[in-house]
């Protein structure tokens, strides 16, 4: 199953896709769901999972109203904003790992004056990890997503996005890492300078939960960009190439470390696109990862 959080009405609702592609809004079924956070806290306190709250309610329903999900999508795209995507789980706090791919750590080498760094950081134990967003700094699918006005070379870096509650892995989703590689690679000790910055983070489109994701190291993660109408960058990896997984980063993420439920944290990037390419206003990112769906935005100069 998946799950959208979005406005409609001018009120925020909860939609969960079938298998079907068909999208029933769980709020106007039940109007104590209004949020994937909900759905979480009851999985909690009746010690199941989201899909078997989400079931329960669909089935407490003689005849609920589905929409399918490419007429939900068109609605969320247009211009009278009919639904308006929102994030996919209110979180309260957004981590990032990084270094979790070869590809990613010989990158991030080619960039740096200090390249050594990054070799030992992927090669230790301990993975690399950083605060990237709060909800309030969150960009929704189809908004915008911002490159410094101060940097050269930017890039999206699409990410595999765990979410948590009542300490443990809920669901998946998609993850743009906006970065500076120009600032990074000035001096390892400005990565929050080039990671944190206004519109620098968006999940979504959807959560999909632990059970129906699978295996979440066995997932195709796409980036496209297009610029003018056209193609101007495609790249792929597969999360079976993170050098640590899902549930070590999160380990990691909570050793002497509170974190709130719903905190969503990105997993790394396989997908870096080369220095002879950047970033500018007007791009459009598409991040498609197996399961999930496509993550949409535009790029703006902040």
């Amino acid at each position: 199953m998946r799950y959208y959080q979005y406005l409609k009405s001018g009120s925020k609702h909860v939609g969960v896709e079938d298998d079907l592609e068909q999208i029933t809004d769980l709020t106007d079924i039940n109007s104590q769901i209004e949020s994937t956070l909900d759905l979480m806290k009851v999985a909690a306190i009746t010690d199941s999972d989201i899909d078997s709250v989400a079931t329960r309610i669909l089935e407490s329903s003689s005849v609920p109203e589905t929409i399918s999900t490419s007429k939900f999508f068109d609605l969320a795209k247009s211009y009278n904003q009919a639904i308006t995507l929102l994030p996919p789980v209110d979180a309260p706090e957004v981590w990032a790992f990084g270094v979790t791919y070869m590809d990613s750590m010989r990158e991030r080498q080619a960039e740096s004056g200090s390249p050594d760094v990054y070799a030992k950081v992927y090669d230790a134990d301990r993975p690399e990890a950083f605060f990237k967003a709060t909800l309030d700094r969150l960009q929704s699918p189809f908004s915008e997503v911002g490159i410094r006005a101060d940097s050269g070379w930017d890039v999206p870096e699409p990410e595999l996005a765990f979410v948590t509650y009542g300490g443990k892995i809920v669901g998946y989703t998609c993850g743009n890492d906006m970065s500076s590689r120009t600032i990074e690679g000035e001096n390892p000790l400005y990565l929050p300078q080039a990671k944190v910055y206004d519109k620098s983070a968006s999940l979504g489109p959807a959560l999909v939960s632990r059970e129906s994701i699978g295996d979440p190291q066995r997932l195709s993660v796409t980036l496209v960009i297009e610029r003018g109408g056209r193609e101007a960058f495609r790249g792929q990896a597969d999360t079976s190439d993170m050098k640590r997984d899902c549930d070590y980063l999160f380990d990691w993420l909570v050793r002497h470390n509170s974190i709130p439920d719903g905190t969503s944290v990105m997993t790394g990037t396989g997908t870096i696109p080369p220095p002879e390419f950047s970033l500018a206003e007007g791009d459009v990112v598409h991040i498609t990862i197996d399961k999930i769906g496509t993550l949409t935005n535009t790029v703006v100069v902040v």
